[in-house]
Parts: structure tokens; C-alpha cells; sequence
């Protein structure tokens, strides 16, 4: 470009100003390319109406009611220029409407804005509404005194703007249920019969509603005592089901409240008093939600289990749950065994890694303590050691960082089986005495079940820490025997042999189930009465890790006596010291020669390392299930606190166009038919709408 050009193009930016180019992100483009194909004509990439409907719905995902075909009915917003196809340009204006706070009503908008002039015209309306529904769909007047407040008399007719024709819309649906209503009242009583309240509803919001609304529809009469639908209960039908998100708020904080998570008619309508200010729900709102919430809890107490077949319109029928595990079922025995095995073997390997991980950073606590118990003589002179911070810095100072981790590999490898038997037999006894019906369990079987876990994990624990003992104190046995050889594990284990590994088993059994019998039950109480977790209350990490933390600081030190003598059976002794026969020889020496507080030394220790231990081995699992997925799984859905089992479930959204879902529904209020019929014989959507190409409109 020459200088001259150049002052000229400054000079003008000056005078009149300039404007950058649109933008696309990378995300638009990819969306777009993703799906467009060469236009034979112009070479350009394009989407045509199958491409389209293929971008903004994909043919994996659910629609519920709403046929996949019918989003070609947007596909006239996105074609601004009516050519037949979008090119990135078009694409990118679609993405803009997609993105603005009302989205569907503007989306609705430019539908009906034939002539693209900023207004609506009745005629229009009309007609596509004509073109649109179903053959057989009940009649609607246009000519009505409802209509007329919004676009004047016949004479008087005119355009509506977007805020008008949003307003309009809005009110739609009502209008027609009250006309199908007086449609079917014949006799002018004020009542119609279940079924064709039934039609009514199915025709202005099947789109909105579930398969068990669906197929309930005409037990709406039974909430009274007649066998007639009056006007107020389909008045009252509508209002709650356009308040379904409120609905469903109110549910899920009324039942967060409760332990067992249900609720009863009347805290439902307490908690709706407390949460709204002026949309209070009526009684016979109340009970309708009720009567279809409670056909399989006829006790009126409900869960969110009950309400989602009501709340959730993606909830399906009983029989294709069933015909789905039927499915299931029907997968070959080694399909399922070996899936199975495949999800156990997962789980087994993150609880390893994230209890070694716990393990590891909490053993320089356990040495201490260890090195403290096995400490001998009630001469303070005797000892080595002062206290456990005497006994941390002489490590240290003697032996290195490194000997801070001595005995620290067999550690590691014994923690996975420990936690996972432990876990899995708490889990596994609770489970045989909690009352299914109401999720309790009475606290002696609470007691029960840790001992048994306990008691099991012995079996793993003991050869393990037998071990770890003598790897513990060997270096200040070298510290104090002069020549005295290092031994590693393996040495450790082929000297003792099989019977020598379960030395102090009694012991271990001793500290292991009471310690287990006081932890499990604790932690469990803690959740529940502390913290408040219930059916409808998930904890958060923290949460958890307080209450594994707090549970963690009794079972650990009233358990420590058990712990001195485990740890005195296990240790090889040393020259000049007693050489203990068995667990009461070795109690009575201790009592004898050491006194009552021997038996807690290393309390502190046990206190801190056991609690930061379940800390840190909690932290390390939830973080490996989230970066860490099993393969084939869904990501569990986070549904502030709900158990997801439970809750009303909220699909994760993948792709930035649901909200043309949204737009969808609301032009399926005008008509459930919108976007299905055909249009006549090789008509091409809404091409055939007079002035559809720019010519005027009669």
C-alpha cells in the first residue's frame, strides 16, 4: 500500500471511526468445521439442514419427548438468508443468540419474524402455527378476547415487538388448556371427565413431563371424591408443573433436612413458606404433587427417589428399566465376572496407593512412637529417649532424614490389604444388620461390625508390622551394640518364619478390634449427628476428613495399652532386657517394673499420626477418582450434597447449544407438533409460507 493510501485510510479512521472484524473463537470454528461440508456452488464450507440438526443435536444423546428431526425448525433462525444452508458467518450468529441471557425467547422470536424486520406479525403467527399442527389437535381460537389484548381486535391488528410477542408466548399455553377445558365441559358444570383432562395435557405439555405423569394423567380426579376433573385442578396441574424448578428446590431443601431424607406434605409446605415470598404453593398443588410422588410409598413420607418420576421428565418407566436390566442380566456370566473383577481390581489399586500415600506421610510419627514404647526402665536415666521430640531430633541427628523411614516398605505393602479388608467386612457386617426399610442400624451391630473388621485385618497386619517393628529399632540397636549387623526384611522374615510372624497376634487382635469397634462406629455418628449427613447430604472432603480425624483420636489412644504390649511382644529383645513369655506375662512385667503410665507411652504419637493418616489417605483417593476415572464410567453428577443415587439427576451438558432445547420446548407449547409435519408435496420446512423469500405477505 502507498504512503498517499495509506493517510488516507488514517485520516479516514479519524474522521468516521473503524470497526475490527468479528472475532471467532477457536471453539466456534471447530464446532463449525466439525460438521460443514464443500457447497458444490460457492466451494465454501457449509451446513446444510441435515449437518445442522447433526451439530446442535447429536444423534447419541437423549431427547426425551421431543423428536431429534424437530430441531430442524431452527434451522430457519441460523439460515438468515434463506439460501438453504449456513455458512460460518450464519453459524457464529446462531452461537451469539445461544449465548445471551434469553436465548430461547429470542430464538422463538426471530422464528416468527418472517420478513426479519424486528416484529412479529400476526398473520405469520398464524399461519405457521397453522402449518405446524397436528391433525388432529384441539381447536384453538384465534379470534378469542385473550388473543385480542395481545394484538387488537380484527380491525385494529398490530405487530408485536420482542417484548410483546415474549409476554404473549408465556401466557400461551394457559390460554389453550383453558379453552380445551371449556371445550370439554359440555354440560357448563365446571368439571370434565380424567381422560380428557389426559388429552389436554398431553397435547399442550407432553414435551415437559415424564412417562409416570404420562401415564397417571387421568388419576388426577382421585385427590378428591368425586370421579370428575375440575377447573381448578388442572389450573392447579399446570401451576406446578411450570414451577418445577421450584418444585424441585423446595424438595431438595426440605429433605436435606431430615436424617432419613423424607418428607411429609405438610414440611413440604413449610419449606415452601420459608424459601418464596409470594409464589406459595396452594394445598391442592401440594397434593397433587403428592398424589404423584406416592404410588410406590403410599405411607405419604417421601424421598427423592419418589419425586424424581414426577420432577424429572427424563425418568423412564418402570418396564424399560426393567426390560434394561433384563439386558443386563442377559450379558454372559464371564462378561459380567470379569467386568467385575476389573471395577474390584480398580477400586483395590487407588485405595492402595492412596492409603500407601497416607502411610508414608505419617511414618515418621509412627517410628517415634514405636521407638517410644519400646523403650524400657522407670529409671530416667535408663532411657534414650526424653519425650517423642527428644526421640525425633536423636533420629535425625543419628541416623539421618533417612532413618525417619526405616522399616517404611513393608509398611507400604501391608496397607492395601488392611484397608481393603477392613473397609470391605465393616462395610459387609453393617450392611447384614441395617434395616432396609429405614437405613438404621442399632449401635451394639455398629460396634459389632468395626470388631469384626478389626480382627479380620490381622491376618494382614501382623506378619507386616512385625517387621516394621524390627526395622524400626534395629538403628538404635546399632547405636548401642556396637557391631551389631543391619538386617533387611526379607533376613527378618526368613528368620522368623511362618510362626514367628504371627508373634503378638493377641496383641494385635487386642488393639485392632477395640480400636476398629471404637473408630468405625464413631466416624459414622460424626457424619450423621455433626455434620449431617444424610440420603440427601453428601460431605464435603473436608468434612470428612474432620470426622475421620476426630474419630480417629479415641480409638487411637485408649487403645495405645494394647499397642505398648503388641509392640514389646513383636520387638526382638535386647541384651539385658526382660524377654516377655505372652500377654499377660507381658502386662504384669510392665505394670511391675515400669508402672500405669508405661502402658501410654507413644499416646500422643498413635493420636498424631492416626488421625492426619486417614487425612491424607481420604484426600489422596477422591483426587485419584477424579483424575483417575475407571474407564466406561459416568462422571457422578455433583448435585450440592444429593446423593446421586437419590437425586434429581441434572445431565452434564457437552456441547454449548441445550439452550436451543430450551427454545424448543417453548415452541412446543404453541404445539407439540411443531417441526414434524410435512409441509406438502416437495416443500423444503418453511419455504412454503408465503413471502418466506422476501415477497410481501398477504
Amino acid at each position: 500500500m502507498s504512503k498517499v493510501a495509506i493517510v488516507k485510510e488514517v485520516v479516514k479512521e479519524t474522521l468516521v471511526g473503524s470497526q475490527e472484524p468479528p472475532q471467532l473463537s477457536a471453539q466456534t470454528k471447530a464446532r463449525f468445521h466439525r460438521h460443514a461440508v464443500k457447497d458444490a456452488e460457492s466451494g465454501e464450507l457449509v451446513l446444510g439442514r441435515d449437518d445442522f440438526i447433526n451439530a446442535i443435536a447429536p444423534p447419541h444423546e437423549d431427547y426425551h419427548k421431543i423428536k431429534r428431526e424437530q430441531y430442524s425448525i431452527l434451522f430457519r433462525v441460523a439460515d438468515r438468508t434463506n439460501k438453504g444452508k449456513v455458512t460460518l458467518g450464519d453459524w457464529a450468529y446462531f452461537e451469539n443468540i445461544l449465548s445471551k441471557p434469553d436465548a430461547e425467547y429470542e430464538i422463538a422470536f426471530r422464528l416468527f419474524d418472517v420478513d426479519r424486520l424486528g416484529t412479529v406479525k400476526y398473520e405469520d403467527f398464524r399461519k405457521l402455527y397453522e402449518l405446524n399442527k397436528g391433525p388432529d389437535s384441539i381447536p384453538f381460537d384465534w379470534d378469542c378476547e385473550w388473543a385480542n389484548l395481545y394484538i387488537g381486535g380484527k380491525s385494529k391488528r398490530h405487530n408485536l415487538d420482542y417484548q410483546q410477542f415474549s409476554q404473549m408466548l408465556r401466557g400461551l399455553q394457559g390460554e389453550r388448556v383453558r379453552q380445551a377445558f371449556q371445550r370439554f365441559d359440555t354440560n357448563h358444570d365446571g368439571y370434565i371427565e380424567p381422560d380428557e383432562f389426559a388429552r389436554i395435557i398431553k397435547e399442550t405439555a407432553r414435551h415437559k413431563l415424564s412417562d409416570h405423569l404420562l401415564e397417571n394423567l387421568h388419576t388426577l380426579c382421585n385427590i378428591a371424591q368425586g370421579s370428575k376433573v375440575s377447573y381448578a385442578n388442572v389450573r392447579a396441574f399446570l401451576n406446578m408443573i411450570n414451577e418445577m424448578d421450584l418444585v424441585e428446590l423446595i424438595v431438595r431443601r426440605a429433605c436435606s433436612k431430615t436424617k432419613d431424607g423424607k418428607i411429609t406434605r405438610t414440611e413440604f409446605l413449610n419449606q415452601a413458606a420459608k424459601i418464596t415470598r409470594y409464589s406459595l404453593f396452594t394445598p391442592m398443588e401440594a397434593d397433587i404433587l403428592f398424589h404423584f410422588a406416592s404410588f410406590d410409598e403410599p405411607s405419604g413420607r417421601l424421598g427423592l427417589r419418589d419425586f424424581t418420576k414426577v420432577l424429572d421428565a427424563a425418568w423412564r418407566r418402570r418396564d424399560e428399566e426393567d426390560d434394561g436390566r433384563a439386558v443386563g442380566e442377559a450379558k454372559s456370566k464371564g462378561a459380567q465376572f470379569l467386568d467385575s473383577t476389573l471395577a474390584s481390581a480398580y477400586n483395590f489399586g487407588l485405595g492402595s496407593i492412596a492409603g500407601a500415600f497416607g502411610a508414608f506421610m505419617v511414618y515418621p510419627i509412627d517410628l517415634v512412637k514405636t521407638r517410644m514404647q519400646n523403650q524400657r526402665g522407670a529409671d530416667p536415666g535408663q532411657r534414650l529417649y526424653n519425650n517423642s521430640i527428644d526421640c525425633f531430633r536423636k533420629v535425625i541427628r543419628n541416623e539421618g532424614f533417612k532413618g525417619l523411614y526405616s522399616g517404611v516398605l513393608p509398611q507400604l505393602v501391608g496397607v492395601a490389604p488392611e484397608k481393603a479388608i477392613k473397609l470391605t467386612v465393616n462395610d459387609l457386617v453393617r450392611g447384614w444388620f441395617t434395616d432396609k426399610q429405614t437405613g438404621q442400624i442399632w449401635w451394639g451391630h455398629e460396634v459389632f461390625a468395626g470388631g469384626a473388621a478389626g480382627g479380620c485385618q490381622v491376618v494382614f497386619t501382623n506378619p507386616l508390622e512385625i517387621v516394621k517393628i524390627r526395622l524400626q529399632v534395629q538403628g538404635e540397636v546399632a547405636k548401642s551394640v556396637e557391631g551389631a549387623p543391619k538386617r533387611s526384611a526379607m533376613w527378618i522374615v526368613r528368620n522368623l518364619g511362618l510362626v514367628g510372624l504371627y508373634k503378638g497376634a493377641s496383641a494385635c487382635l487386642l488393639r485392632d478390634v477395640p480400636f476398629s469397634a471404637i473408630y468405625f462406629p464413631t466416624y459414622s455418628h460424626l457424619k450423621r449427628d455433626l455434620f449431617g449427613e444424610s440420603q440427601t447430604k453428601k460431605l464435603g472432603v473436608l468434612q470428612l476428613l474432620t470426622a475421620g480425624a476426630i474419630a480417629g483420636m479415641p480409638a487411637a489412644y485408649l487403645t495405645t495399652p494394647c499397642d505398648v504390649i503388641k509392640t514389646r511382644l513383636q520387638v526382638e529383645a535386647r541384651k539385658g532386657d526382660t524377654a516377655y513369655t505372652g500377654l499377660r506375662h507381658a502386662a504384669r512385667t510392665i505394670w511391675k517394673e515400669e508402672g500405669f503410665r508405661a502402658f501410654f507411652k507413644g499416646g500422643p504419637a498413635r493420636i498424631l499420626r492416626s488421625s492426619p493418616q486417614f487425612g491424607f489417605t481420604l484426600a489422596a483417593y477422591e483426587l485419584l477418582q477424579t483424575t483417575l476415572p475407571y474407564p466406561g464410567s459416568q462422571p457422578e453428577a455433583k448435585l450440592g450434597g444429593v446423593v446421586a443415587e437419590a437425586a434429581l439427576k441434572e445431565k452434564a451438558v457437552d456441547s454449548p447449544f441445550y439452550r436451543s432445547r430450551n427454545a424448543l420446548k417453548i415452541l412446543l407449547d404453541v404445539d407439540e407438533n411443531f417441526g414434524r409435519a410435512a409441509l406438502g408435496p416437495g416443500a423444503q420446512g418453511w419455504k412454503t409460507l408465503p413471502g418466506w423469500m422476501g415477497a410481501k405477505t398477504a
